[in-house]
C-alpha cells in the first residue's frame, strides 16, 4: 500500500528536527538577530521577601563579554562574543536597590541577586 505523506501528521515535526540537527552540524543557526535574545536564552526568577534572584543560561558567552545595567525595576543584560550577540531586558518582579546586587557567572550561568526594595512610600498627611 502507498502512502501518502500529506496525510503525516508527524512530517512537520520531524521536519523542524532534522532542520535543528543541521543547523547545529554546519553551525549555519540563525544569527542573533534573527533568533534574538529570548530564543536561546532562559532566565528564571525567584522572590522572597528579601530578595529577588534571576538566573540566566547565557549559551557561547564568556564573563568578559557581559554587561549588566540595573535600574530597580528591570535587568538590562547585554554580551557580544566571537559567535553570539544578546541584548534583553528582563522586568523584575519587584522593585530592588539596584545597589545591592551581587552577580556570579560560572558555566554560562548568570545568577544575579538583588535585595529587595520597599515597593511604596508611605506619605504623610498634614
Amino acid at each position: 500500500m502507498d502512502r501518502d505523506d500529506r496525510d503525516d501528521p508527524f512530517g512537520d515535526f520531524f521536519e523542524e528536527i532534522e532542520r535543528m540537527m543541521n543547523e547545529m552540524a554546519t553551525g549555519d543557526a540563525p544569527s542573533a538577530d534573527d533568533a534574538g535574545f529570548g530564543s536561546d536564552t532562559h532566565v528564571d526568577a525567584y522572590t522572597t521577601e528579601e530578595s529577588v534572584r534571576l538566573v540566566a543560561d547565557l549559551p557561547a558567552v564568556s564573563k568578559e563579554d557581559l554587561s549588566l545595567r540595573c535600574d530597580g525595576d528591570a535587568l538590562t543584560i547585554s554580551a557580544v562574543s566571537d559567535r553570539r550577540e544578546y541584548d534583553e531586558t528582563v522586568d523584575l518582579p519587584a522593585p530592588v536597590d539596584e545597589h545591592s546586587a551581587d552577580a556570579t557567572f560560572n558555566n554560562g550561568v548568570l545568577e544575579v541577586s538583588f535585595d529587595r526594595d520597599e515597593d511604596s512610600a508611605s506619605i504623610d498627611l498634614v
